[in-house]
């Protein structure tokens, strides 16, 4: 076995959008790599046949599903996220919320300082921490 990398199945095109949307939240994060479906090839021309991204450090893959599936993201799986400062777990927080839906709104819950759990725009769950 090489390695493990996490991998998140976009529909409806939405990929390269979401990837764009990470890296731009997350210092030290960038697309490594974007293979997109061709002319006549079995997804939509210019969607992610495979993509690679990394944020801060951790490689996650991508794809645009070119087949409707009866399920997408759950938050039973999500992107756990450790902040430094009340400012990066707030400014996190309120952007992922930005036509998301909060699973847990940042408070108190006794096991950290502040923690917050948010599904994004794209139905990806994200947990944030900031320890006592």
């Amino acid at each position: 076995m090489e390695k493990v990398t996490p991998f998140l199945m976009f529909q409806d095109g939405k990929a390269e959008e979401a990837m764009n949307y990470y890296i731009s939240l997350i210092e030290d994060s960038d697309i490594t790599s974007i293979t997109r479906y061709g002319a006549n090839e079995s997804g939509d021309e210019g969607t992610v046949m495979q993509a690679t991204f990394s944020l801060k450090g951790q490689e996650f893959m991508c794809i645009d599903s070119n087949v409707t599936h009866q399920f997408t993201f759950t938050p039973s799986f999500s992107i756990f996220l450790t902040c430094d400062s009340d400012e990066e777990i707030e400014s996190l927080y309120k952007k992922l919320l930005e036509d998301g839906e909060a699973l847990m709104p940042i408070d108190d819950y006794g096991f950290s300082k502040k923690f917050g759990w948010v599904n994004d725009r794209f139905g990806v769950s994200w947990q944030l921490n900031l320890p006592s």
